[in-house]
């Protein structure tokens, strides 16, 4: 690794102001991008700096709310990478003093880490180092390539010093990261690649001695190893699709810096592996605008388009620059100046074919199926099942859930995420409706939810895909805990092509252990619902679906959970429609037919 760190040219991994590429770049972004971009940092450059003081950091502490620290810290960071941004497209350095009013603010922060994260201020001899510190490494040392020539001697020094004595240092130096490596208690997730990408994309810019730097770069390339593993075989995240532009992500910014330092030797994208994880957005998207939504990831995620254009030249991969995302140069919400850079450095070519989507995905090692009745339709029906099991990364025990998509809309749906709080990552979780089984559409049996724990899972018993129909069938009686008294319970759930229009069916088979029980298949809605004999018609004809049922075997009621309150969306009301044997047996069957309402 040092060989080749030596053995390369200088390190300029964009184009620094008043090159070629500069004024190519400011081409191609165009007169009114930069205008926009320079008229919101004049204003930015005669505002206060947004205050951060102790009170809204001990607030998780006390309340167990993140929003009132982490709003006030991100308006900070905003304005700081408009400010960057304008100066190094400009170049004319009006906005230099407030860009350094703003970096003197970050630097003296008492913890870079987020309160949920680190719970209390740090001591100066221990700091934390988490998501939201390595992303501020990265800021800092990224805003010093662009901008760092026109900044004071002293302030360039104090960001080395804190750089490395809150990320570099204690990443290269401690080993007790729960992120830096999987254990038999506790697999790693985005965390590693964020935080590896963070440190060690910092030190690519900072440090000067090659020998560290190497084992620096060596240390995370040993990290990121154990986050690939994360992956199924097929390139499918657990997480999700919201979390693939997060994790790997940030593994794509580490593996451009590093491409770019060692000469084009290292390239962390190579391979069929990676070209499969790349192209978890295009495999998971169900209609335009909606993807999948199962663990702690939305229907509506957003992707960077940097990410996306360097991706798709990268690779290759034309479609991830078709996937609906368009260029958003307001830099408003970021969290980290990565993507504000590359949105600029890297915008998407705004001609973009539409992605060309299957009929069909499979993720064997998740148990996850896509299955969409006509890919070139977008208003066509589309299905998506999983099995897996209850501790997967950002787990919600959701062993069996699906959703059906109509009309281009979501119209049975597994919730996503709810709203991140002390609470929900802590022993209540699934006590929160969007973590726990009830907020999905699986059976409750004799009263119970699903448990969590990797013991609480599914087995694929079928998994078939053809021209007149997919399938999934499940055992998952043992995602239920003991007190449920279930023997068998076997899901089936189809989309089937062969039928004008297409139908999901889902058929539920279930035994007990010891004598009659009270079962129960669920469904759960965003949208309205009503009984209409034996059927119960969902949405309308604009996006909407009619479940029949056989009324003289099942009863059906509704149990409406209004404003549940979600994480980066406005709350949602979500109607859980129960379908209930009359008959109390032993063993029994529900099967209930989906059909477009349109």
């Amino acid at each position: 690794m040092r060989e080749v760190l030596e053995s390369t040219a200088a390190f300029v991994p964009f184009a620094q102001t008043e090159s070629a590429e500069w004024s190519a770049l400011k081409e191609r972004l165009g007169a009114r991008v930069l205008a926009d971009l320079l008229a919101r940092a004049a204003e930015d450059a005669s505002a206060p700096v947004p205050a951060l003081p102790a009170r809204l950091y001990h607030e998780f502490r006390e309340t167990g709310r993140r929003e009132g620290y982490e709003d006030a810290q991100r308006q900070r960071r905003s304005m700081l990478y408009r400010l960057v941004l304008a100066e190094w497209l400009e170049g004319q350095g009006r906005f230099v003093e407030a860009i350094e009013d703003v970096l003197w603010a970050r630097l003296e922060e008492t913890n870079w880490a987020w309160p949920a994260h680190a719970r209390g201020l740090d001591r100066f001899d221990d700091p934390t180092l988490d998501l939201a510190a390595a992303m501020t490494a990265l800021d800092m040392a990224e805003i010093d390539f662009l901008v760092g020539d026109r900044l004071s001697v002293n302030l360039r020094s104090r960001l080395r010093v804190e750089v490395e004595r809150r990320a570099i240092g204690p990443f290269l130096n401690r080993n007790d990261h729960w992120w830096l490596h999987t254990t038999p208690q506790k697999q790693v997730n985005n965390w590693t690649a964020v935080c590896v990408a963070g440190a060690v994309g910092a030190a690519l810019y900072l440090e000067t001695d090659t020998g560290r730097l190497a084992e620096i770069v060596t240390r995370g390339l040993h990290s990121l190893a154990d986050y690939l593993e994360t992956f199924d075989r097929e390139g499918g995240s657990s997480e999700g699709p919201d979390y693939w532009t997060y994790g790997f992500g940030n593994y794509v910014v580490l593996a451009q810096l590093l491409h770019v330092r060692t000469g084009g030797a290292i390239d962390l994208l190579e391979g069929d592996y990676l070209r499969d994880i790349a192209q978890f957005p295009l495999r998971t998207m169900l209609a335009p605008g909606v993807w999948v939504s199962f663990s702690d990831s939305d229907h509506n995620p957003s992707f960077h388009a940097g990410l996306l254009s360097h991706l798709s030249g990268h690779l290759d991969l034309p479609g991830l620059a078709g996937l609906g995302m368009k260029n958003d140069f307001a830099v408003e919400i970021f969290n980290q100046f990565v993507w504000p850079l590359r949105q600029f450095a890297w915008p998407l070519a705004e001609d973009a074919e539409p992605a060309a989507l299957g009929a069909h995905d499979w993720y064997d090692e998740m148990g996850w199926m896509i299955s969409r009745l006509d890919p070139k339709n977008p208003k066509a029906l589309r299905l998506a099942a999983k099995g897996g099991h209850n501790d997967e990364m950002h787990n919600q025990n959701d062993v069996g859930s699906f959703v059906v998509v109509a009309g281009g809309r979501v119209v049975l749906t597994d919730p996503g995420r709810g709203r991140y709080s002390k609470a929900y990552f802590g022993g209540d979780r699934y006590q929160n409706l969007f973590a726990s089984s009830l907020g999905h559409s699986v059976p409750v049996i004799n009263g119970q939810e699903q448990a969590a724990g990797c013991a609480h899972g599914a087995t694929v018993v079928e998994h078939v895909h053809s021209d007149a129909a997919d399938r999934l069938v499940i055992d998952m009686a043992s995602a239920y805990p003991a007190a449920a008294d279930v023997e068998k319970l076997q899901r089936s759930v189809s989309l089937k092509r062969d039928v004008p229009g297409g139908v999901v069916t889902l058929e539920d088979s279930f035994q007990f252990r010891t004598g009659a029980g009270d079962f129960q298949s669920v469904v759960v809605t965003p949208l309205s619902a009503r009984v209409d004999g034996d059927s119960v018609l969902v949405g309308d004809a604009e996006g909407g679906v009619r479940i029949d049922f056989d009324a003289s075997a099942l009863d059906v009621s509704f149990d409406f959970r209004g404003a549940q309150e979600k994480q980066y969306q406005p709350a949602v009301d979500l109607t859980r429609i129960v379908f209930t044997p009359r008959q109390k047996d032993r063993e029994g069957r529900v099967a209930l037919e989906i059909s477009p309402l349109s």
